[in-house]
């Protein structure tokens, strides 16, 4: 439950806002130099108040609960300004303009770079086309070799009575005509099922469907055009290796097309925001709004 403003404030009077007005009773200048609300606390010249916590007001509390909630958040907020103070008093002058510097280095940074993502949200949904992704792939090809063995293949885990094992062997093997339909229509009976032979898999995604298969007998089963079936305490798999690709073969195109659409778009928002930083100093350099000053 996220407390409202007015139980909040209900809340927060109970543990500390009577106590705060009465010692800032005399002080009604300092009410006047504020124009937000009544502070929940003060260390020296910094104030807390209920907006600055009222994000982290949420959940279901009891009465109590919520009143040891508040006023714990005041106590932490107290101690880092104590804390803070002393460390501005304590530590090193030269110390603290490094601190001061990084902290400057790290808005900037935050704005900037929250600014530039804005700007390049804009074209990341753009299309790449099929020529560049072909003509990409035909330049960079020999960079794209592959890690690991990459299979196309389909496969089947059955029960192990299954009654129309022998049917359903035949049909994966030859995969023409109404096979697909036949096997589609037994299929709810399968443990596991993959049909789409067009897609390429790397061995550590077979090995961890096809248990009975490990990386040590994968060379004997996994081969192009290779019918087999292997057996385990929960099931029978049935596989038809279609293709295979090894380690240090170039990848097929479209088993690394996500990655080279990947690579394309991040160079096109490298481009757009070298475009756009040199506009921006053109600009600026125009309306006399930097300058640098070469005699010094």
């Amino acid at each position: 439950m996220i407390l409202s403003n007015a139980h909040a404030r209900v809340l927060i009077a109970a543990v500390f806002l009577f106590p705060a007005l009465f010692l800032f009773s005399g002080c009604d200048e300092f009410l006047k130099e504020k124009p937000r609300e009544t502070p929940l606390a003060r260390v020296g010249e910094s104030y807390l108040y209920l907006e600055d916590i009222q994000p982290k007001l949420t959940g279901t509390y009891t009465a109590t609960d919520s009143i040891a909630f508040v006023n714990n958040l005041i106590n932490e907020w107290a101690t880092r300004q104590l804390l803070l103070s002393k460390a501005r008093i304590n530590l090193p002058e030269e110390q603290l303009k490094e601190f001061e510097l990084l902290i400057s280095d790290y808005r900037a940074e935050l704005f900037t770079r929250a600014y530039k993502e804005a700007l390049v949200a804009q074209i990341a949904d753009t299309l790449v086309g099929e020529a560049e992704l072909l003509s990409f792939y035909e330049k960079e090809k020999e960079n794209f070799k592959l890690q690991e063995k990459i299979l196309q293949l389909r496969f089947i885990e059955i029960p192990q009575q299954f009654i129309n094992q022998e049917e359903v062997t035949r049909r994966l093997k030859s995969f023409e005509g109404n096979d697909l339909h036949f096997l589609d229509s037994v299929g709810v009976q399968f443990k596991k099922l993959h049909f789409n032979d067009s897609l390429w898999v790397p061995l550590s995604r077979v090995v961890e469907e096809i248990q009975p298969l490990t990386y040590e007998n994968e060379g004997e089963y996994l081969k192009k055009s290779q019918f087999f079936q292997l057996e385990d305490s929960t099931g029978v798999y049935l596989t038809k290796v279609v293709d295979v690709l090894e380690p240090n073969e170039v990848a097929p195109l479209k088993y690394i097309e996500p990655t080279i659409r990947q690579v394309l778009l991040n160079r096109r928002k490298m481009k757009y925001l070298r475009a756009l930083e040199a506009d921006l100093m053109d600009e600026a350099t125009r309306e006399k709004e930097f300058e640098v000053y070469e005699d010094n």
